[in-house]
């Protein structure tokens, strides 16, 4: 492993030095039906500065930023942007309706939070704008990110960031409960992921591919941000991209030889369940030698029995891990 990366004092300081010292680098790829988008360290940045300049015209350092994105590169710009501007980010979803049911998560982090700021895109602006609206008839003002311009990338100033400051707020589900926030400070963050990268044992040749929601710990910390921290390339794809067709993950670990990917007990099982032997001839799966499991209960049938099932694709009988990755 290469320590010197541990010399960043935050995620911003993180991607500043990948910036300057590899900036072609791939730094993300997102894949989706028929589509492949590369994003480089130097492009990602420069993304990031833009927004946050364009996000101080509308706020200040220390307010709320609520992320209500679908999984892609502007989530990704977005929450580097909260952290590159100092406001903090608050990681969540679009509703998948404006029925009630899906309208309560939302309004309780709304009212909870009290952000200044929602950051959505264009196409989801107006049907979120009823949504958003707190129990006390206030509103917070909703950007459209894809609307930013990027040449106010030159307006960006670094930040004063302390490592008590609150780098963003992670609320739980909500599936038994009210969701309740979490502040995760900006000395949480790289300790978590100083802790990550050891754990794992990453290195230059890691490859991260995650399916994982952004806006949960394990895939915003876990998969994305640890690829930021550790100089390394990270293929995302969206839940629902891994769902429809459970074998696209498995696929995307074999195209782009991915070292380090996981999720929940779910997921294993759903490979195991769902990928009919007929695809198993075309997977590549020797390179993965960290699959992690965790955010709900782990059980080791069911990665044994993934580890059986895919033995003929090369998968390492040593790589499962169940461990939770989180804050």
């Amino acid at each position: 492993m290469n320590d010197r990366y541990e010399a960043a004092g935050n995620l911003v300081e993180a991607l500043l030095q990948r910036a300057c010292e590899m900036p072609r680098k791939t730094a993300l790829r997102f894949i989706a039906e028929n589509v492949e988008q590369p994003i480089s360290f130097r492009e990602l940045d420069e993304r990031a500065r833009a927004m946050a300049a364009w996000m101080l015209r509308h706020g200040q350092q220390g307010d709320r930023a609520v992320l209500l994105l679908p999984s892609g590169p502007e989530y990704v710009t977005a929450f580097f942007a909260s952290l590159y501007s100092g406001i903090i980010a608050v990681p969540a979803y679009p509703p998948e309706s404006v029925r009630p049911q899906h309208l309560a998560r939302l309004r309780s982090i709304l009212d909870d939070a009290e952000p200044s700021l929602v950051l959505t895109d264009s196409t989801l602006i107006e049907a979120l704008r009823p949504a958003c609206v707190r129990e006390n008839g206030e509103s917070p003002l909703l950007l459209a990110v894809d609307q930013a311009d990027p040449a106010l990338a030159v307006e960006w100033q670094m930040p004063e960031l302390a490592d008590d400051d609150i780098a963003f707020l992670q609320y739980t589900s909500g599936s038994t409960s009210t969701p309740k926030g979490v502040q995760v400070s900006h000395g949480n963050l790289v300790a978590n992921e100083r802790l990550i990268r050891h754990g794992f044992g990453i290195g230059d040749d890691d490859v991260i591919v995650s399916w994982l929601p952004l806006f949960h710990d394990m895939g915003l910390i876990g998969g994305l941000l640890q690829g930021i921290y550790s100089g390394v390339p990270v293929v995302l794809m969206s839940p629902q991209y891994f769902l429809e067709r459970p074998v696209r993950w498995l696929e995307a670990i074999s195209r782009y030889r991915g070292t380090i990917s996981g999720g929940p007990d779910f997921a294993y099982r759903l490979c195991h369940e769902r990928i009919a032997e007929g695809k198993l001839a075309g997977l590549e799966l020797s390179h993965w030698r960290v699959a992690f499991s965790g955010s709900e209960p782990i059980r080791q049938d069911s990665l044994d029995a993934f580890a059986e099932r895919f033995a003929p694709c090369g998968f390492p009988p040593g790589a499962p891990h169940g461990r939770h990755v989180g804050p």
